[in-house]
């Protein structure tokens, strides 16, 4: 993996507080949710419920990061006309009361232009009864007249009222200063010496509580063939070989078309906060169904967050062999997982327990190697060699890439810097290589590495 830039890109992720944007329907809350993340993720229709699951995204303010959760409209059940805008309605209430159950600030948001509404005292009913700092947003406040209606919000009896226009950007910066000065303090970072953290990840019904359980012995999570039985991280902590170890089980993550109602969609922040805070991600894949494209998006999110990642093939006793049916399954996941082809693939079944007694080890293996640090000396020489393998290829105009220098000064995850005449002449290729060639002599199986180039002869 290559990073531009050694400072922003290359440091620890921290799981980040959460700010849940709730209200009726149509009041502009996936407009602001657009807004904080700098992306059009929500669709954004004049209809009311458009936004019926809750969407994630990740917002920063005056260097406070955390995560915005875009939830559908609170609607009046009673309000409904049929059955199922009744059933639609009581699902929407559901989902976002999730939300504002995970959250640690809520923004309340309500329409200056419509004014209050019934809607309106019931939502705000809602959050009274939770004890969570709640921010209330005066939205569509884009004219005087706007600005001054939103007073008539103070009968919601939670607090004062701000105008904003999420639309225009008016007041936005307000509602999120208040955000701000309510976000929990951050929390320590855990001491990385003392405790191993291995996350269990995967698809529902892949066996990641089989695994848990027959890791551990006895039964810590209940065992269901029901996809989505474990709703919420659970750790367990263990001493093995003298090692301390937390294990998270997570619920599993599926493709967002397929998310159901309930508890389940929920449980996917859950799990990315398990990644977040993870040393290493053990990603379990269904032998049977083989390598899919949800497999590889949880690759991609463990791979984002520079975590240790092994692959376990689960129910691999449930496969009828043949001569080759090893290679060939280990080269299907070889192809699908090629942009993490530095992970370890295991072969497993967590009902039998074949082979479930290398899955620790296997996980210590990765932890060692992505705490491996190479001496300055070894690095160049190693650079040295590769250079005069492969020399860099001139650009167009005839500028030539010259890398003086190479050292490593982090660890967990390992981060090389190369000192160059000009970082701009760096192909991403000619990282790759010098990437390659780190792996082939030093290892670092499991692990991402990032390949960092800067420029020794001018101002950064």
């Amino acid at each position: 993996m290559i990073y531009p830039d050694f400072s922003e890109k290359v440091k620890q992720i921290m799981p980040k507080p959460i700010v849940a944007l709730v209200g009726r329907p149509n009041v502009g809350k996936s407009t602001m949710f657009n807004r904080l993340i700098g992306e059009r993720r929500s669709i954004i229709e004049d209809i009311p419920n458009t936004t019926r699951d809750r969407l994630y995204g990740t917002s920063d303010w005056n260097g406070h990061e955390f995560t915005v959760i875009d939830t559908a409209g609170l609607l009046l059940i009673e309000e409904a006309v049929d059955l199922p805008q009744r059933e639609i309605a009581q699902r929407i209430r559901e989902q976002a009361q999730l939300a504002i159950d995970e959250a640690d600030v809520i923004v309340f948001m309500v329409d200056t232009r419509d004014g209050l509404t019934a809607a309106d005292s019931d939502v705000a009913e809602v959050l009274r009864t939770t004890n969570k700092p709640v921010i209330l947003a005066a939205n569509k406040a884009d004219s005087k007249e706007r600005q001054l209606n939103a007073v008539e919000f103070y009968e919601l009896n939670l607090g004062e009222p701000i105008p904003m226009s999420a639309y225009h950007g008016l007041g936005t910066g307000d509602v999120l200063d208040r955000v701000v000065e309510m976000l929990p303090p951050p929390e320590p970072e855990e001491d990385e010496t003392d405790q191993i953290r291995v996350a269990i990840v995967g698809r529902p019904n892949v066996g990641k509580s089989s695994l848990l359980n027959k890791l551990l012995g006895q039964e810590r999570s209940v065992v269901s063939v029901v996809p989505g039985t474990t709703r919420d991280s659970i750790d367990t902590d263990l001493i093995y070989e003298g090692t301390p170890i937390t294990l998270i089980d997570t619920a599993g993550v599926r493709r967002a078309g397929r998310i159901q109602r309930g508890v389940e969609k929920y449980s996917v922040i859950r799990t990315l906060r398990a990644i977040e805070r993870c040393d290493v991600a053990l990603l379990l894949i269904d032998a049977e169904e083989g390598a899919t494209a949800q497999d590889t998006h949880i690759a991609g999110m463990i791979l984002e967050a520079k975590k240790g990642v092994a692959l376990l093939i689960n129910k691999w006793d449930l496969i009828e062999k043949e001569n080759d049916t090893f290679n060939a399954f280990t080269q299907k996941v070889q192809e699908a997982f090629k942009f993490i082809d530095y992970a370890p693939q295991l072969f497993i079944s967590a009902q039998t327990g074949q082979r479930v007694n290398r899955v620790l080890p296997l996980a210590l293996e990765i932890v060692e190697e992505r705490h491996k640090r190479i001496p300055t000396s070894h690095l160049n020489e190693m650079l040295r060699e590769a250079v005069n393998k492969q020399p860099p290829m001139a650009t167009k105009k005839g500028a030539h890439l010259r890398i003086y220098f190479a050292t490593q000064p982090q660890v967990n995850p390992p981060v090389f810097l190369f000192f160059t005449n000009d970082k701009d002449l760096v192909h991403w290729s000619y990282g790759r290589y010098l990437e390659n060639r780190i792996r082939e002599r030093y290892g670092f199986g499991g692990t991402p590495i990032a390949i960092v180039f800067r420029s020794r002869d001018r101002k950064e």
